[in-house]
């Protein structure tokens, strides 16, 4: 069982790494690798009481997954962002690999997000809001960044 002890923390040299698309061939290890996500997240939620979102490098799995957990889960494959809006707003970001930090980030307020669902199938989805903020939060860790790499200026981190 995954906890929050498994999670990656900040300066883990993996965490800055782009990750490898998920091939069909590895379908089967998704559902395993989803559970790991998923109870990772519980443990965060339990100690922190935040997460709706982890992605699979988080966990030291260097590929492009995040699960998603709005109420119902999602498991996103090999996500692409798409038609990312001009109009962006700020907010303070947190993350679970740094759990006790905020950062101050600039995000897009919408987006279309096209992925694989663990059922190989293609799904497009269009988001604003917090959701276009958490889907480019995990996208990013996709390909190596972290907020605190999108900090607007160096005043731009607190404590929680």
């Amino acid at each position: 069982m995954k906890t929050i002890h498994d999670i990656l923390k900040l300066g883990d040299p993996r965490l800055y790494e782009v990750c490898e698309p998920v091939s069909r061939e590895e379908l089967p290890l998704v559902e395993a690798w989803v559970q790991q996500l998923h109870e990772a997240m519980e443990d965060i939620r339990r100690v922190y009481g935040f997460g709706r979102g982890i992605a699979a490098p988080q966990l030291g799995i260097l590929k492009r997954l995040f699960y998603l957990n709005l109420g119902r889960p999602y498991v996103v494959i090999n996500p692409e962002l798409k038609n990312l809006s001009g109009e962006k707003f700020e907010l303070w970001d947190d993350c679970m690999s740094f759990p006790n930090l905020l950062v101050r980030v600039s995000r897009h307020q919408s987006l279309t997000l096209e992925y694989r669902d663990q059922n190989w199938q293609k799904q497009s989805w269009t988001v604003e809001g917090d959701l276009s903020e958490l889907i480019q939060h995990e996208y990013d860790h996709l390909d190596g960044i972290l907020c605190t790499m999108r900090a607007l200026d160096p005043k731009s981190f607190k404590l929680r």
